[in-house]
């Protein structure tokens, strides 16, 4: 890759979690696994991050999870007592009240599954599993391989049976069912609406008992199967598919409980272990928590065989692995770099899913034809672009129409949609001149520098009486104080248009004094790193480290409010109750925008493979690459009120530069950040800076 210079642009009672070293101890992966770091039931309590801690692996479209009353986006509150059943898919972290919640099952007492009460008087989860005792004596557990899982239920004797609700979803997107009893066996697909209904997904499962019960229909949609009075076991194995039924039968595990838990979680150690941190292990619990956030979603929809279905329903097939369930439009910004960082073996597959949408059909929200649960791929051709450059393959001459079609009907009539669309006409521009196709380029290139004209029009007075009023003027969910950052591929031009830098430094000094940054929401995600293109990058510095990492205040929220007085205090919680009120954490999104700033570098501007950098919130930490290859971070002068950079090495030679690159991580080596507990200005340091020249 060239060098870019100035280029254009607690749950603590969980048994996981007692294994752990007491409060204040060191964490080493050399002595103790990532995996029994993790809280799952961070982030599930009320609206604070929309997070369940259901039984799930990484990339399945199946994960198993409790359904309590009242419930949550993912079908569960932490607090709630009251349990409904199990479903068997959510879409983690979103918005419009969440989505799945497909295959409802509930284990019962008596005759009638209305009458038996399911009250929670136990709890206990970790990756790969999930297990909750009653009051009435049923246990139950469950745990996810791949897409397949397993359900255990310990009954007291007596009359008993387990319902089957296949009509079941969340804020009632449900659309239609079909499906075959055959004995201890139900097998069919169902329809449902997508996150915030814009679609309409098709699942396929297949769901067995073990032993000679038999379901029975009760009524359109539901089935019960009565157990006999003295057993104390049921066991029920299911599995999930985009491609049939039968599909989905041929990839049920029949491996015990313990077996299919065991490996869930082995395969979760070793996914969270390419990130090794050294340091506090209460930090290290906060930061494996929220690593395993980043690896829920995009679901594998491929078949052991390569068959899969296309967003039009159509079967398909290929060697590599397809995946489906975007947020994009939140995710793009964050934790998809992440991924293509630490999962580059899965990344080349979601990246040839991405620009395959383009092939099969895609809308900024979903097709009536979705393989899986979904949201939004908005930022998509960024997204390609972004992986190219990162040495992913993209073949942009085989989409470039559809990229074209795209963007030419891109919105631009809100303030906000304005500079959202021109960040997409810009990344055509620069696709256009990877293929070299000059005239093309300089005609999106243009149509991108229109971004000046709106922000001229809607963002540079910053005097008048609404800049600080959520949705004024049209805008989705921010306030112009908060969009008027976002020219991410032209902070160059945007530092010109604001009157030059002193005029720049000062309206973004004003916007973080008065607690106008809404880290709820990811409008203005980017503006903390937006020093870095002046000569006061340690401000950059001393923000990352504080909304990551220290008390702050922050007044607005993702419900389109200020709020009711202003939120004081740390943002990124290890508890249930872990985020800001209404912060979503948007499929990993805000997970991973913690685990970049706690590695100590963040995406500059997606698009190009630039990194900023901060000071790590620990000593060390180790990617993993392929190949054996490892990438070192080490902070020389460690202190957790060290935020500053003093000087920074890569592989022993002085790294006169606030970034890193794709290319210098993927070689390997050594990153090393000294660092310093007042502000540094190194005047030799050259600035990474967006830019169109």
């Amino acid at each position: 890759m060239r060098k870019f210079l100035a280029v254009v642009c607690l749950f603590v009672s969980s048994g996981a979690l007692a294994q752990v070293q007491s409060p204040g101890s060191f964490f080493s992966v050399k002595t103790a696994k990532p995996v029994d770091l993790v809280n799952v039931f961070l982030g599930s309590a009320g609206d604070h991050g929309q997070l369940s801690p259901a039984a799930s692996y990484p990339f399945s479209m199946l994960s198993i999870g409790p359904q309590t009353y009242p419930n949550t986006h993912t079908g569960y509150e932490y607090l709630a007592k009251k349990f409904l059943g199990f479903t068997h898919n959510r879409f983690e972290g979103v918005g419009c009240q969440g989505s799945g919640g497909n295959i409802l099952v509930k284990p019962f007492l008596g005759a009638d599954p209305a009458k038996s009460e399911l009250l929670k008087v136990s709890e206990n989860a970790g990756p790969g599993y999930y297990e909750v005792g009653f009051s009435n004596k049923v246990h139950a557990k469950m745990a996810v391989l791949n897409n397949s899982g397993k359900h255990v239920y310990q009954f007291p004797k007596g009359e008993k049976g387990i319902y089957l609700d296949l009509s079941h979803c969340f804020v009632g997107r449900f659309v239609a069912e079909e499906h075959q009893v055959n004995g201890n066996s139900v097998s069919g697909w169902i329809d449902a609406k997508t996150t915030c209904s814009a679609g309409k997904y098709r699942v396929y499962y297949y769901l067995e008992l073990e032993g000679n019960d038999s379901w029975k229909a009760t009524s359109a949609h539901e089935l019960v199967a009565m157990l006999k009075p003295d057993a104390e076991t049921a066991e029920m194995r299911v599995s999930l598919s985009s491609v049939s039924a039968e599909a989905a039968k041929a990839s049920v595990s029949k491996n015990s409980y313990e077996a299919v838990k065991s490996k869930s979680s082995a395969d979760w150690n070793t996914l969270l272990s390419r990130i090794a941190v050294e340091g506090d292990t209460e930090n290290a619990k906060l930061f494996y928590s929220l690593l395993y956030r980043t690896m829920q979603s995009p679901y594998v929809i491929s078949e052991n065989d390569g068959q899969y279905r296309s967003t039009k329903g159509e079967l398909q097939k290929d060697k590599e692995l397809r995946y489906n369930g975007w947020a994009i439009w939140d995710n793009y910004r964050t934790q998809l770099p992440l991924l293509s960082i630490i999962t580059p073996d899965r990344y080349a597959g979601m990246v040839s899913s991405i620009a395959d949408l383009y092939n099969s059909g895609k809308k900024d929200y979903a097709t009536q034809t979705e393989p899986s649960n979904t949201v939004r791929t908005e930022h998509a051709i960024v997204v390609l672009l972004d992986a190219y450059r990162k040495g992913y393959k993209v073949d942009f001459a085989k989409i470039a129409d559809s990229l074209v079609k795209e963007v030419n009907n891109l919105d631009y009539k809100a303030p906000d949609k304005a500079l959202e669309s021109s960040y997409d006409a810009w990344a055509l521009s620069e696709i256009f001149s990877i293929l070299k196709n000059k005239e093309k380029a300089a005609f999106y290139k243009n149509k991108a520098l229109e971004y000046k004209k709106y922000w001229d029009k809607d963002f540079k007075d910053m005097n008048k009486r609404d800049v600080d009023q959520m949705q004024a003027r049209g805008l989705y969910q921010g306030t112009i104080w908060q969009y008027r950052w976002f020219v991410p591929y032209d902070v160059k031009g945007l530092i010109e248009l604001d009157g030059g830098e002193a005029a720049y430094l000062a309206k973004l000094d004003e916007f973080f004094a008065r607690d106008l940054y809404n880290h709820a929401n990811e409008p203005d995600l980017q503006v903390p790193l937006m020093y870095n293109a002046t000569s006061q990058g340690a401000k950059s510095q001393y923000w990352m480290n504080m909304i990551a990492a220290d008390t702050v205040i922050q007044n607005y929220f993702n419900d389109n409010s200020r709020g009711i007085g202003s939120f004081i205090g740390k943002i990124y919680q290890n508890t249930p109750e872990a985020y800001l009120r209404t912060m979503d954490d948007d499929a990993g999104a805000m997970s991973a925008w913690y685990v970049f700033t706690a590695s100590g570098f963040s995406p500059a501007c997606v698009g190009w493979p630039v990194y900023y950098l901060n000071v790590p919130l620990f000593q060390t930490l180790t990617y993993q690459l392929p190949k054996g290859k490892t990438f070192k971070i080490e902070v020389e002068n460690y202190n957790p009120k060290h935020k500053y950079i003093k000087s920074v090495f890569l592989n022993g030679k002085a790294l006169k530069r606030n970034y890193i690159t794709q290319d210098d991580i993927n070689a390997g080596g050594t990153l090393k950040i000294v660092a310093s507990d007042v502000p540094v200005q190194n005047t030799d340091t050259e600035n990474w800076i967006s830019s169109f020249n």
